[in-house]
């Protein structure tokens, strides 16, 4: 009989068949078929952040909360999208010590972004969503580090810059929700660009490029990432592009617009793809659904962008939130996170078992 040891060793090889599994060798905690580490901190808070939410919305339907479709998107990230992303970066082994002090004061960091939201926007309500900000800043710092370690050690990959890019744009979704609910218009931005530059950043970036960096990673196992590396690298550059363009010129923001969009659909067919390939069948279900939302959500933000260039109405930044926001940040953020959760944490087959 093996030991534990003798098969922890073991490399990990390319599926041949429906019922195979990939084994890893010691060294590489990006695993698709293992589930030694379970920690149940993420799914608790990712669920009790859902059911605030769900009482918040409630409340702010019945006229109690005095919060618009912008505010509620954007705390669906904190309560639910946040959790849920640190924990993916945890079972890629990307992350440190200060990645595992951000995950677990998540849940008081949510809370104070929520506090931020109900008061009204000034000095108080600003001072309150710094901690949140305090959060997403040592996410980003960790992920530095880490990316730091990889130059130094000469074993830099791009899942590790996806995932460092993703801290990052944490940061600056946080800094920005921060900028907003003080009150300040930045570059003379006004509300509510503000806020979607926190939501934009939060979703189309952190979330966005944490699904990118495990789906490169689940391909690069089976040997077949091809040209997906390269596409990575596209989808977690151009969302600074896009914020850029509200500044620069509308040609650029239309332009940017179209190109994330683009590399947005292009990506989903990976997902789809690899989805289709996953052990867990939940995990197949959740990322083809994933794939699924891209499609309808590029329709909406392309005849935004046009029509936001052309100064027409034809869709108001109100009707994008509900539609296209609800989109992106449940059908492919939410679907596509805990699709790669439930994949990652399939069971080793029980002959693998002493």
């Amino acid at each position: 009989m093996r030991t534990t040891l003798e098969r922890r060793s073991e490399k990990r090889i390319a599926p041949c068949g429906k019922n195979d599994k990939v084994y890893l060798g010691p060294n590489d905690n990006a695993h698709f078929g293992r589930n030694e580490n379970v920690d149940l901190w993420a799914p608790t808070c990712a669920t009790a952040g859902a059911a605030v939410w769900a009482g918040t919305a409630v409340l702010a339907r019945m006229g109690i909360a005095r919060l618009g479709g912008i505010e509620l998107l954007f705390l669906f990230a904190p309560l639910v999208i946040a959790p849920l992303g640190m924990e993916l970066g945890r079972v890629l082994g990307a992350s440190g010590r200060l990645e595992q002090i951000a995950r677990r004061l998540q849940p008081a960091g949510a809370a104070f972004a929520v506090a931020a939201m109900w008061l009204a926007p000034g000095r108080r309500a600003g001072l309150v969503a710094i901690g949140w900000l305090v959060i997403c800043g040592l996410m980003a710092m960790g992920g530095v580090l880490v990316l730091g370690k990889d130059f130094a050690d000469g074993s830099i990959r791009v899942t590790r810059i996806a995932m460092c890019m993703a801290r990052l744009d944490l940061a600056v979704g946080g800094a920005w929700l921060v900028a907003s609910r003080l009150g300040m218009r930045p570059m003379g931005i006004q509300e509510p660009i503000g806020l979607l530059t926190a939501v934009h950043f939060h979703f189309a970036g952190f979330a966005t490029a944490m699904i990118a960096a495990t789906t490169l990673r689940f391909a690069e196992k089976r040997e077949e990432h091809r040209w997906l590396r390269y596409l990575v690298l596209v989808v977690i550059g151009l969302p600074l592009v896009v914020a850029a363009g509200f500044v620069i010129s509308p040609v650029v923001k239309m332009a940017a617009a179209f190109l994330f969009s683009a590399s947005i659909a292009c990506l989903a067919i990976f997902v789809r793809l690899y989805g289709r390939k996953a052990e867990n069948p939940t995990a197949r279900i959740l990322l083809q659904g994933a794939a699924g939302a891209v499609f309808a959500g590029m329709v909406l933000s392309g005849t935004y962008a046009v029509a936001d260039y052309m100064g027409s109405d034809i869709l108001t930044i109100p009707q994008m939130a509900r539609t296209h926001g609800i989109l992106n940040a449940i059908g492919f953020c939410l679907l596509g996170l805990l699709g790669w959760l439930a994949e990652s944490s399939q069971q080793i087959s029980p002959g693998s078992r002493d």
